[in-house]
C-alpha cells in the first residue's frame, strides 16, 4: 500500500471518528433512512430534520442512533443529512398538508377522467424540494406519461408516480390491525420483510387465510416475529410427523409445543399420550429419537 493510500484511509476513519449515524423515518411512507451526522450535533428522538432521502431532500423525524458495524450501514445506502429543521421548515410542512388533500382529489379526478386502471393512494409534497409525489396501485403496468404531462401543466413543478404494491399501501395509510394496534408495517418495521406460509405451519396456526392474513390481504408480517424461536428449539425435540421409539414398539409426534415442552404422541389403536420432551433421547448413531419408559395414558 502506497503513502497516499495510507494517507487517504487514515483520512477516512478519522472523518468516521466525527459521525454518528442515525435512523430516520419518512412519515408518509413509512420508510426509514440512514445517515451520518457530526457528533457535535447531539439530536434526539422525534427531533425534525432535513435529509436527502430516496424521494429527494425532505423532512423527516429522528429515531436514534444505529450501530453500523453491519453491511446494512454501508456507504451505498447512505443518505445526505443537510440540516435540522427550522421554523420556516415547519410552516411549509403544515401548509403542504392542506395542499396535498386539494392535490390528491385532483390527480384522482385526473385519473378518471384518462379512464386509467390505477388507484391513487396518497399525495406529498416534499418539504426541501419542488416535487409532488404520487403513490398508487395497480394490478399492472399503467401508461401514465400523458396523465403526468397534465399535472406538470397544472401543479408547474416536478411530478413523480410510484407504483407500490398492496403491503406498501398499508403501510402509506395505516390502520388497526386484528391486534387493535397499528399496522406493523405503518408503526414499527423499518422494512417489509417476506412471509411465507411455512412460518404460520411451523407455529402450529391455524392455516385458515383469513386468520393469518392482514387487512392488506398477505399473510400476516407478525408471523415472522418469533419464528427464528420456532425454528431453533424445533431443532431440540422430534419434529411432527417422525417416528419415535419406546423399545421396539414405535409412536408417531402428532404436536411439538415448545412452550410446555410437552410433546403428543398417537401409538395403535387410536392411543394417545402427551409425554414431557425431558422423556426424549436423540440416538446420533441411528438417527432416531428414543422414549425412555413407557408413555402415560
Amino acid at each position: 500500500m502506497n503513502e497516499e493510500a495510507v494517507e487517504e484511509k487514515t483520512e477516512t476513519l478519522e472523518d468516521n471518528v466525527d459521525k454518528v449515524s442515525y435512523r430516520f423515518k419518512i412519515d408518509y411512507s413509512g420508510e426509514t433512512e440512514i445517515c451520518e451526522v457530526d457528533r457535535v450535533l447531539e439530536l434526539n428522538k422525534d427531533d425534525q430534520v432535513i435529509i436527502e432521502t430516496r424521494y429527494g431532500r425532505d423532512m423527516v423525524h429522528v429515531l436514534g442512533p444505529v450501530n453500523c458495524s453491519g453491511e446494512c450501514c454501508g456507504k451505498k445506502d447512505m443518505k445526505n443529512f443537510i440540516r435540522l429543521a427550522s421554523e420556516e421548515d415547519l410552516k411549509i410542512k403544515e401548509q403542504n398538508r392542506s395542499k396535498e388533500k386539494e392535490a390528491f382529489q385532483l390527480c384522482r379526478e385526473k385519473i378518471r377522467e384518462q379512464k386509467l386502471d390505477m388507484k391513487l393512494v396518497g399525495a406529498h409534497y416534499l418539504v426541501d424540494e419542488a416535487k409532488v409525489l404520487f403513490f398508487f396501485t395497480a394490478e399492472a403496468r399503467v401508461d401514465f406519461r400523458e396523465l403526468v404531462k397534465n399535472l406538470v401543466s397544472i401543479f408547474k413543478m416536478r411530478i413523480e408516480l410510484r407504483q407500490i404494491g398492496v403491503r406498501d399501501e398499508s403501510r402509506v395509510l395505516g390502520g388497526l390491525g386484528v391486534c387493535g394496534r397499528d399496522y406493523c408495517c405503518h408503526g414499527v418495521m423499518d422494512d417489509l420483510r417476506p412471509v411465507s406460509i411455512k412460518m404460520a405451519k411451523d407455529q402450529n396456526l391455524s392455516l385458515n387465510s383469513m386468520k393469518i392474513s392482514g387487512p392488506c390481504g398477505r399473510l400476516l408480517c407478525c408471523l415472522s416475529y418469533e419464528y427464528d424461536y420456532y425454528v431453533e428449539e424445533k431443532k431440540k425435540m422430534p419434529s411432527e410427523g417422525n417416528k419415535v421409539y419406546a423399545g421396539k414398539i414405535y409412536y408417531h409426534v402428532r404436536e411439538v409445543n415448545i412452550f410446555t415442552k410437552m410433546i403428543k404422541l398417537a401409538g395403535e389403536g387410536g392411543r394417545v399420550a402427551n409425554v414431557p420432551f425431558s422423556s426424549f433421547e436423540y440416538n446420533s448413531e441411528k438417527k432416531i429419537w428414543n422414549l425412555t419408559g413407557s408413555p402415560e395414558n
